[in-house]
Parts: structure tokens; C-alpha cells; sequence
């Protein structure tokens, strides 16, 4: 049975105490987009409407995947009684901590009122169990792995999700979408908006808006057809479309479709394409310990051969030392 506590989405009078729980090997944008406007609404505010402190496991500080360090205000504390404790954590971490930190995870999440997991700190708490039964999302990168490794949980590839006394975020602007509704939930829609303007933000995405492989910023208003044939493109990465296809589908001729691409991009759709498919399959090279032969399934190609001699040309490396290195 799900917990029926109070959300910590509506409006309120007294601040919301926090813990960020940040890992090792996490993004300094992720910690960055749960902090910064939280501490922008205090000030909008004139008062603590927040009250966070940052903690690790050990207490020492966190070390960010950028290399700068994340100071830590002391050891995470499950006992202490606070509002919420969001997990963070990078690619690396989404197996870090094992059963004790499993274990003080339900134990936090039994007395707050809410619990998140920012990027691959969903994992963290899917392995705690703290996400049975309920909708979650994380990064899209992880979704495949997720959902295989998570047969219980509704994964979805939303921006933000919150289900009932969870939420968590696919990355770092996902984040903060998420931490603006937290503001408007609670302090309101002008808040929300001052705050958004702190950092000159322009809200334009939905929680329930997919998570793209590529984020093609304001391209969609740009080229509406080249932005529709990208994400023609990053659809079918495993099972790769032909350029006329892709015409096809923004409602174009190949040759227009080539000529958008060279003005805008610089490159050919072919070359794009291949780009695409050959960087999502670095990212499984480098964060995942998947066999090459899978890898070269999901990017697309017939074999491990074609897929190591594909990317040796792109990054002038083979898959296999680049893993090693």
C-alpha cells in the first residue's frame, strides 16, 4: 500500500528542511539545478523558505564528475527528522553503497515526508525498494538498463515524475523544472516566475514531456522539419531509417533534407546520423559493461566488426581500448 503522507507539493507557510544526499561521481549541474533555486526562492522571499544542508555517505566531501568537490555538511543521518531527502547521483554511482546504504534509505524514507532520486539517484532508491509499484523516471541513457533491472516499476521517460511522496528527475534541467514546481506547489506562481527569473530560465517543457537524446534547444522553432527528422533519427538508433525515409517523415525530399542539414548543422544527414548512433554507443562503451556485440546491436550495425570499425574512424580508438583506457 502506498504512503498517504502530506505532500510536500502544496502550499505552506513553514520552510521544507531537505537533505541532499550527493554522491561521488555525480554532476555538478545536477547538485547546481537542486540547489541554486531553492536558495534564489529565500532570497525572492526575504526568508528561509527552505532549509537544506548537503551530506554524504562518509561525510567527506562528494567529488563531482567535473573533478570539483561537493563540501559536505556531515555523515547522512537516516534518524534525522527532516521533510525530504533527495538521493544524488552520476553514472558511476548507480551501484554504489550496497545493502547498509539500501538499508538507511527506507529507514529516511519511513519518517520524511518524501524522498528523490535526481539522475541515477533513482537507481539508489529503486534498490532500496522505495520505488515498488509506483512511477519513476531516470536519466535516458539508464532508462533500458532501469527497466530491466526494475520489472516492478512504471518507468517512464518523463522529465520529472512525482508519485505520491517520490519524485525523481532524468538529469540536471529536468531538476530544475522539478525544484521551480516544488516553488510554485508551495510559495506560488509569482515566486515561481521571479525565481525563473533569476537565472533568465525559460520554462518551455511539461514534466511529462520526453526526455531527448538530443536536446536541439531553439532548432525546433529554427527548422521544424530538421528538428522533426532528428528525432526521427534518435527513434530508431538501433534499427536505423534510410536519409529518404527520414525525408519522408518530415515531409520533405532527401535533397531538401541534405540541404537543411548542411545550412544548419554542417554536415550531411548521413554523417549526423552516424555521429548520433556512434556517440550513444561511446556513452555504453564507457558507462555500462555491456558485451561490444550488444553495444553494436543498439547502435545500430550488423556486427561487432562493422561497429568497432565505425567508431575506430569517429574517435580514433577502438571500442575496447577506449573502455580499457
Amino acid at each position: 500500500m502506498k504512503n498517504e503522507k502530506p505532500s510536500i507539493f502544496q502550499p505552506a507557510e513553514r520552510p521544507l528542511s531537505l537533505r541532499l544526499l550527493v554522491l561521488s561521481g555525480s554532476s555538478l549541474m545536477c547538485v547546481a539545478s537542486a540547489i541554486d533555486p531553492l536558495r534564489a526562492a529565500n532570497r525572492v522571499m526575504g526568508e528561509a523558505a527552505f532549509d537544506w544542508r548537503v551530506v554524504t555517505v562518509d561525510g567527506e566531501a562528494a567529488v563531482t564528475t567535473s573533478g570539483l568537490p561537493i563540501s559536505s555538511s556531515g555523515r547522512f543521518d537516516p534518524g534525522e527528522k527532516v521533510d525530504a531527502v533527495i538521493v544524488v547521483g552520476g553514472f558511476g554511482t548507480r551501484s554504489e553503497g550496497g545493502a547498509a546504504l539500501s538499508s538507511a534509505l527506507r529507514r529516511a524514507a519511513r519518517s520524511a515526508k518524501a524522498v528523490g532520486g535526481v539522475e541515477a539517484g533513482t537507481w539508489l532508491l529503486a534498490r532500496a525498494g522505495l520505488l515498488d509499484g509506483r512511477a519513476a523516471t531516470t536519466h535516458w541513457e539508464d532508462m533500458e538498463d532501469f527497466s530491466a533491472a526494475f520489472p516492478g516499476i512504471d518507468v517512464r521517460p518523463d522529465r520529472y515524475v512525482i508519485d505520491g511522496p517520490v519524485f525523481t528527475t532524468g538529469g540536471a534541467s529536468p531538476t530544475f523544472d522539478l525544484m521551480l514546481a516544488l516553488i510554485r506547489a508551495r510559495l506560488g506562481m509569482a515566486t515561481a516566475l521571479d525565481v525563473a527569473s533569476v537565472f533568465i530560465y525559460d520554462q518551455a517543457r511539461a514534466a511529462t514531456d520526453a526526455q531527448p537524446l538530443v536536446s536541439l534547444g531553439r532548432l525546433d522553432g529554427y527548422d521544424p522539419r530538421l528538428a522533426q527528422a532528428i528525432r526521427a533519427m534518435e527513434a530508431h538508433i538501433d534499427n536505423p531509417l534510410t536519409v529518404a525515409a527520414i525525408a519522408r517523415r518530415a515531409g520533405i525530399t532527401a535533397r531538401t533534407l541534405e540541404k537543411a542539414f548542411i545550412k544548419a548543422i554542417g554536415e550531411t544527414p548521413g554523417a549526423y546520423y552516424l555521429r548520433l548512433r556512434l556517440s550513444a554507443a561511446r556513452r555504453l562503451v564507457l558507462d555500462t559493461r555491456l558485451p561490444m556485440a550488444d553495444i553494436a546491436g543498439r547502435a545500430g550495425f550488423s556486427s561487432a566488426a562493422a561497429f568497432s570499425r565505425a567508431f575506430s574512424q569517429m574517435f580514433e580508438i577502438s571500442p575496447t581500448a577506449m573502455r580499457h583506457r
